[in-house]
């Protein structure tokens, strides 16, 4: 894919209300012409593929993903055959295993993957998820040794595990083996039998932008391929599962934990919207009738309507809840399990506010500083890592953001494309200038006592320095065509979703409308911005700012009443009492001329 170039200040928009640059996607006009004529798209449809450097002879791929064309071989992944024939063996023997997951979605789902697929071969592992405040994240000694006490020879860890270190020892020690299934980035392999990890150094698949229920997939993909291949469901007289009816988990997963939506992980989440819009599975037929969502599902179903709340158990409620919900089978248990994350989300959000509200006056002292480190008694750890994205957002640059209890702080830390948080965090840790940390490019999680807080702080402004590109790429807004109300139709809104699945590494696109006429614009709930655009031929469109209030958006939007300005945001099909009509989700706006 070639690299599109972009025009700075559209619509001389060098500063719009959130203080954000515009910068108009420049696709390659040939290329666009040549997917119009050889693989005959629409000229948006080619336009789009265009700006983001798809080819002619990619374009059926990237329309059409399917694990057909992308699904690798599980081989590829660093000792995933050690880990395939240790299972294997565990199986055939009856050996009694366990799966130790975490209490994210990502963490839940792979947990369930196992759950599911073991409990179809006639071997229910037991499932194991930590309690979040009382044993933190990841394996720990204790847990290995009450699950040896319960007979579990061989225990599998999924979305954590990469950094064991004395967990492991203790499981060494008796006897127990481990198998890692995980994507977390490391430097040294934990003394474990196989580690499964694209992100480890010795591992050359390049699959580094998988989330650990990927990981986990490929790895039941092997393990079925090997069990088939070696005659035991046959010798049993077992119907071979079809893998693919995990695929609405595996989706959910992939557009949760925010990974790049590149090769296979596009195939995952088309194919899993597919299976999840047929709502089979009890768990989220359960989470879709409390959430009142009804197919077909989108990736905004996955990230904020089911992830949430699977997320709240973990976050406010009991950590094994998510898992609970997405293993059982129970239609009765399911909807019981779904009520109790419902109420959790309730919880979470309102926790969320309250801290928020005092997170964002203490960033506000720290406009100079090049990443915002904030922290205070008595802030929930489940909450923390939404506040830190909230930050980020509002602040447009890394937030890090901590609560303290008894002088121990849990935090959590987002970042934007460009500066690598993990790294950052990895890197802290290292030096002992905090307790623990590890994660992603883009989020990341930390502990540390309170008086170590000053030395991390000085410790992340020289990581932080020379990240000038970083932060002015984040200060802008990319977009990627422009339009009018009479074209913002329902036809478009089609058009725009066959370049889809969108998220991370394939973000949806952003259109302008310039020189509107704001005809209405009001606070509709307690923290969004609704109004009513007019265009020069008197064509209306209906937009919303959500979560604008008290922002420089909101309050420029409120203020742009009976005049002109340029709006910028994504277009949905909005469905409300029965009624569908298009809407813009703004993402910025400007005063015409400005």
């Amino acid at each position: 894919m070639s690299e599109p170039t972009k025009l700075a200040a559209p619509f001389g928009v060098a500063r719009s209300f959130s203080g954000r640059r515009w910068r108009l996607e420049m696709g390659d006009e040939t290329l666009a012409r040549q997917l119009q004529q050889d693989v005959m798209l629409s000229p948006v449809l080619a336009r789009l593929l265009a700006a983001r450097g798809v080819s002619a002879a990619e374009a059926n791929d990237y329309l059409n993903p399917t694990l057909k064309k992308f699904l690798p071989d599980p081989s590829l992944l660093a000792e995933m055959d050690i880990a395939v024939a240790r299972v294997q063996r565990a199986l055939e023997q009856g050996e009694h295993i366990a799966v130790f997951g975490d209490y994210d979605v990502d963490g839940s789902v792979s947990a369930s993957l196992l759950s599911g697929f073991f409990t179809s071969l006639g071997s229910p592992p037991r499932l194991y998820i930590p309690d979040r405040m009382r044993e933190g994240y990841g394996p720990s000694a204790p847990a290995m040794q009450a699950l040896h006490a319960e007979g579990a020879s061989l225990v599998i860890t999924v979305d954590c595990g990469a950094s064991g270190g004395a967990a492991f020892e203790a499981a060494k020690s008796l006897g127990q083996d481990v198998v890692v299934l995980d994507h977390h980035r490391v430097e040294t392999r934990p003394l474990t039998l196989a580690h499964v990890n694209p992100n480890q150094p010795d591992d050359h698949s390049g699959l580094t932008y998988l989330c650990a229920a990927g990981v986990v997939f490929l790895f039941m993909v092997g393990l079925n391929r090997a069990l088939r291949e070696n005659g035991f469901y046959t010798a049993r007289g077992i119907t071979e599962p079809d893998l693919r009816d995990y695929l609405d988990l595996v989706g959910l997963a992939t557009v949760c934990d925010v990974v790049p939506l590149n090769g296979v992980n596009r195939a995952f989440v088309r194919q899993g919207l597919g299976q999840l819009s047929k709502l089979s599975r009890p768990g989220l037929a359960a989470l879709a009738g409390v959430a009142k969502s009804a197919p077909p599902f989108s990736t905004y179903h996955l990230g904020f309507v089911f992830g949430p709340r699977i997320n709240a158990g973990g976050r406010v409620g009991r950590s094994s809840l998510g898992a609970d919900l997405l293993s059982t089978v129970d239609q009765l248990a399911a909807v019981e399990f779904a009520a109790q994350l419902d109420l959790h989300n309730r919880e979470r959000q309102e926790i969320e506010r309250l801290i928020l509200q005092e997170a964002i006056e203490l960033a506000t002292t720290q406009d100079n500083a090049p990443f915002l480190l904030v922290s205070n008694d008595g802030w929930h750890a489940g909450v923390v890592g939404i506040v830190a994205g909230r930050l980020k957002e509002r602040f447009a640059k890394p937030a890090l953001v901590a609560g303290f209890e008894g002088g121990m702080g849990r935090g959590s830390a987002r970042s934007i494309p460009g500066i690598d948080i993990g790294r950052i965090v990895r890197a802290a840790r290292e030096q002992g200038l905090i307790e623990a940390g590890g994660g992603h490019a883009m989020a990341a999680g930390f502990s540390l006592m309170e008086g170590q807080l000053a030395g991390f702080r000085q410790f992340l402004h020289a990581q932080f320095s020379g990240a000038d590109a970083a932060y002015e790429e984040a200060a802008s807004l990319v977009i990627d065509a422009i339009s009018s109300p009479a074209a913002a139709g329902r036809d478009l809104v089609a058009e725009i979703a066959l370049a889809g699945p969108y998220g991370a590494g394939n973000p949806e696109p952003v259109l302008a409308f310039p020189d509107l006429r704001v005809a209405f614009a009001d606070v509709v709930g307690a923290a969004h911005v609704k109004v009513r655009l007019v265009g020069g031929d008197g064509a209306r469109l209906d937009a919303i700012a959500f979560r604008a209030v008290g922002t420089p958006l909101g309050e420029g939007l409120l203020k742009s009443r009976g005049r002109f300005l340029h709006a910028a945001g994504k277009l949905k099909t909005d469905d409300w009492n029965g009624e569908s009509r298009v809407q813009l989700l703004i993402e910025d706006a400007a005063p015409a001329g400005a």
